[in-house]
């Protein structure tokens, strides 16, 4: 994964706060890999595993060595016996539901049902998600299990996939990690991240830096902007207004000033973007060699 690069999203194709057809998530697909991205995040929390279907079915027959795949384990998906639409804010998806697991065992069958949803033999990266609440689990049973497939070269990479720096922090700390996924951490509206990056450096962790429009107020913010997967605080909102407003004045969108902001970190390896639609990620893709002047950076250094 080279330096300054963009990985997919894979939350959005999974149904992520509304329904996405199979064709437009093809095509959505398409328009990143005609972008020249070629690592595709997912889980089978995103669309209990549709996410994962999808990116899979389009990988099928393309040269194995073209392309990275990261998954997470954490939530294993068993049959519903209820209504799930909308579940965890994912529409249009399986009749699956979510139990949390973070054992060893239960990290291992997560994976290998990933991994057919996928239509893979490995994958490249797999992250602990979400062990928040599960801390204790995670590190005796899926950090050692997938340090195990790590070594017999069953997995290429492993790390952590978190909305928290501390606990990112935590993990690493504790844990061979080769990276670290923090998610609306290190944005223009939440630097919290920035206080982990020492140790990151040190001990020779990547770091993919998602969530980069924190929900997409930072890519629009207008009324009804979400922050972190909730309606956004009016404070928040006048904020990202604010930085929106200095973007303007430099000709720069304040979507391509947000997602540049986290690649100018020399402890960043790449940002994780997601999009639903094909337009919004050829326009990330498109941020990356829009020319932004110093004195942008320095006067949002102020705000």
């Amino acid at each position: 994964m080279a330096k300054g690069s963009l990985v997919f999203g894979g939350a959005p194709i999974g149904g992520l706060y509304a329904p996405v057809s199979d064709e437009a998530a093809a095509a959505t697909l398409q328009a990143a890999w005609d972008a020249g991205i070629r690592v595709f995040d997912t889980a089978p929390h995103y669309g209990v595993g549709l996410s994962e279907q999808r990116i899979g079915d389009f990988l099928a027959g393309r040269p194995r060595a073209g392309f990275m795949v990261s998954t997470k384990v954490g939530r294993r998906l068993v049959p519903a016996t209820g209504p799930v639409d909308g579940a965890d804010q994912f529409y249009g998806t399986p009749a699956l539901r979510r139990v949390r697991d973070y054992s060893a065992d239960g990290a291992l069958r997560s994976l290998d049902d990933s991994l057919r949803r996928l239509r893979l033999d490995r994958a490249d990266i797999v992250l602990i998600h979400d062990p928040d609440e599960h801390m204790a689990e995670a590190l005796d049973g899926a950090y050692p299990a997938l340090a195990r497939l790590r070594a017999e070269g069953a997995v290429g990479a492993i790390g952590i996939g978190v909305n928290s720096a501390s606990l990112a922090e935590w993990f690493v700390t504790r844990c061979d990690l080769d990276c670290v996924l923090v998610a609306g951490r290190y944005t223009l509206l939440d630097d919290s991240a920035r206080a982990l990056f020492p140790l990151c450096r040190s001990r020779g962790v990547a770091v993919l830096a998602a969530g980069v429009f924190n929900s997409g107020i930072l890519a629009d913010p207008t009324d009804g902007a979400q922050y972190d997967y909730a309606l956004a605080a009016p404070g928040l909102l006048a904020r990202a207004r604010r930085i929106a407003e200095v973007c303007g004045r430099y000709d720069v969108p304040v979507a391509a000033a947000a997602l540049r902001y986290v690649l100018r970190h020399p402890a960043v390896t790449a940002a994780v973007v997601g999009a639903r639609r094909a337009d919004e990620i050829r326009a990330d893709a498109g941020y990356l060699s829009l020319p932004i002047p110093d004195a942008l950076w320095a006067e949002l250094a102020g705000l």
